[in-house]
């Protein structure tokens, strides 16, 4: 018998209700062993608009460590500032089935403080 991620479980029951809008775009995280991604995602056209990643050398700088809650706040905060370059206020949170604790609290913590709403 086949072991259930929790994880993928919980995801899949956030994003039936969970969608992003042209209004109201959808805020994706994922956290790998390694790095942070960071997408912002018009559901009814398909298309990221706004994306950050702890690969991006302007985000990682000299850091040896990718993905730890330091990284996370970088990248919540770029990725405020990249999405209100594109006159974007307001968003919908995807913490991707993952607690919101830890890393995914200081990202969306640093999104917040950067500006968007939600």
């Amino acid at each position: 018998m086949a072991t259930i991620n929790r994880a993928k479980v919980r995801h899949i029951r956030i994003r039936k209700r969970v969608t992003g809008t042209t209004e109201r775009p959808r805020l994706a995280v994922h956290f790998s062993g390694q790095h942070i991604h960071a997408q912002v995602i018009d559901d009814s056209v398909g298309r990221t608009l706004v994306a950050v990643s702890t690969i991006e050398q302007d985000v990682r700088g000299k850091a040896r460590t990718n993905a730890n809650v330091v990284m996370a706040e970088k990248v919540g905060a770029l990725l405020a500032a990249r999405t209100l370059e594109k006159k974007i206020q307001a968003v919908v949170f995807d913490r991707g089935g993952l607690r919101y604790h830890g890393k995914v609290k200081a990202l969306a913590d640093a999104a917040r403080a950067g500006g968007l709403k939600f």
